[in-house]
């Protein structure tokens, strides 16, 4: 560690210099990635089956369903709010909505093109009509191309990317928990095209990037959808894959000010944040860091909240988990105060409220 202490104070030198470089505070996001930032786009979307545009989703905060998967605000929601501007719009609500030959009316606030059960790699959910990294990314570069969005708004912009669960878990839905060795050439193509999504990003002008490693869904309680899983303990082959990306997704950030001048990252652990969570329930408001607050059977992980014969717990703000793969609304909000203004053990090398303000501002 000591020998690349020179590097690591280098690479921090090359971060606050393109800190101080800016006078604006953000006040525009754009969200791409899978359902645990997905606005309700895929309600929007034809024939697409990977939904939760019914109740009870939404209840807790909205008190309808907004295509969110979870029961109220998720992390792109909260973190607006921390920057004081509205939450971002899906984009295929937006899309469908402005008009065809001007600009006027563009969300001066950003966009969300995130898509539930999606993935970073382009086959992961296909049977179920999501949209895939690559797609989101194509209607973000149509917005610049048909002149909707200007290069001053993506410049002074967060992007932040979210992406990475559906294709690790969808790996274990086929092949079961016997396969022991981590399938790195799959988890070398994921990290593939989250450097092909920054690589993009930065040719288009973005220079603010989040990315959020992949939480422990061997500790989810759709688990029990995968054949061989236990229902007493988490999966420790899925989630020993989950921090072999997460570790190569880390090694991509601390390269970003070298690889693309001017542009600065910052690596948001799931996985490290969510577990002192589980590790330590009662002193973040938890009851139940195991079992779904809304579903039905093992773990209320067999059954998609508010499908029939679905059941709810009293105190979803108790339940880690809101339903079979995704988390509460607490949950989120708890994660979200973290990597806003929390230390290098949940967000690194700097937390979102230092990248999104000058360094300088109070």
């Amino acid at each position: 560690m000591m020998e690349r202490l020179p590097q690591l104070i280098l690479i921090l030198g090359v971060f606050l210099t393109a800190l101080a470089s800016v006078d604006a505070n953000v006040k525009s996001v754009f969200v791409f990635g899978d359902d645990q930032f997905d606005p309700g786009n895929n309600r929007f979307i034809k024939n697409c089956t990977f939904q939760a545009n019914f109740r009870p989703y939404g209840s807790s905060f909205f008190y309808y369903p907004t295509g969110r998967f979870t029961n109220g605000r998720t992390i792109a929601d909260f973190i607006a709010q921390f920057l004081g501007i509205k939450f971002q719009r899906p984009y295929q609500d937006v899309h469908r909505q402005l008009p065809k030959d001007r600009r006027k009316g563009f969300p001066q606030n950003g966009l969300n093109f995130a898509s539930g059960g999606s993935g970073l790699l382009q086959g992961t959910n296909k049977d179920k009509v999501v949209t895939s990294i690559q797609a989101q990314l194509q209607q973000f570069h149509s917005l610049i191309s048909h002149k909707r969005l200007h290069k001053n708004q993506i410049e002074k912009s967060l992007f932040l990317l979210g992406s990475g669960g559906n294709d690790i878990f969808s790996y274990f839905l086929l092949h079961g928990t016997s396969k022991i060795t981590i399938p790195r050439t799959y988890v070398h193509a994921m990290l593939k095209e989250v450097a092909r999504f920054t690589s993009q990003i930065y040719k288009y002008g973005g220079r603010r990037f989040v990315f959020f490693s992949i939480g422990p869904i061997g500790c989810i309680p759709g688990r029990v959808l995968i054949r061989g899983a236990s229902t007493n303990h988490c999966n420790d082959q899925m989630n020993s894959m989950v921090e072999y990306y997460n570790a190569g997704l880390k090694s991509l950030v601390y390269k970003i000010p070298v690889m693309y001048p001017g542009a600065i990252g910052v690596f948001g652990s799931m996985h490290d944040t969510t577990m002192k969570y589980h590790n330590n329930p009662e002193s973040y408001g938890f009851a139940d860091v195991t079992h779904a607050c809304c579903g039905d059977g093992p773990l209320n992980g067999m059954l998609q909240c508010g499908l029939k014969g679905y059941k709810m717990c009293v105190n979803p703000d108790g339940h880690f988990f809101w339903d079979y793969f995704h988390p509460s609304e607490h949950t989120y909000g708890l994660i979200s105060k973290d990597f806003w203004a929390g230390g290098n053990e949940d967000i690194w090398p700097m937390n979102l409220k230092t990248l999104a303000y000058n360094i300088t501002s109070p």
